[in-house]
């Protein structure tokens, strides 16, 4: 048994010493073609931004890391159906919005802007006319646009 114990202690040993030897005199390689590994920058997209925070109007811009590319008024309707606003923003999108592939699993962003006391119910009521612009993805209409709350 003591042999056998003195055989395993020896192989062990030798192994550990030589496993170092083995990866000080390994070459790093990679099958990356040379050149940087930097990746290709992203192109900003832009965001559309639904300004309630005035009575009588709605303001649609278009912004791209701070900088308004486009904006486009459209007036409130006293019955608060924002139909106008709906047909503004499906206008807006189609001319504009990034993501209108069928396969495409982003959405365009959306940023909702409002005044501190507007009323809750308006708030529903513009997330809905944003939420109605639609696109059809593999064979189910989806919102265009994910909503966010601004400032």
């Amino acid at each position: 048994m003591i042999p056998m114990i003195d055989l395993l202690m020896v192989t062990i040993s030798f192994l550990l010493i030589t496993a170092v030897w083995t990866h000080m005199a390994r070459l790093d390689a990679s099958a990356n073609e040379p050149g940087a590994d930097t990746p290709k920058p992203i192109a900003p997209e832009p965001v559309l931004h639904v300004d309630m925070r005035e009575p009588a109007r709605f303001v649609l811009r278009w912004i791209v890391e701070g900088t308004v590319e486009r904006s486009t008024e459209v007036r409130r309707a006293a019955d608060r159906s924002f139909a106008e606003l709906t047909a503004a923003v499906q206008a807006e999108w189609d001319t504009r919005g990034a993501h209108h592939g069928a396969r495409d699993p982003e959405r365009d962003r959306a940023t909702l802007e409002t005044a501190d006391d507007a009323p809750y119910e308006d708030i529903v009521a513009v997330m809905d006319a944003v939420y109605r612009v639609k696109r059809v993805g593999t064979g189910v209409a989806v919102p265009a646009f994910m909503i966010s709350l601004g400032k």
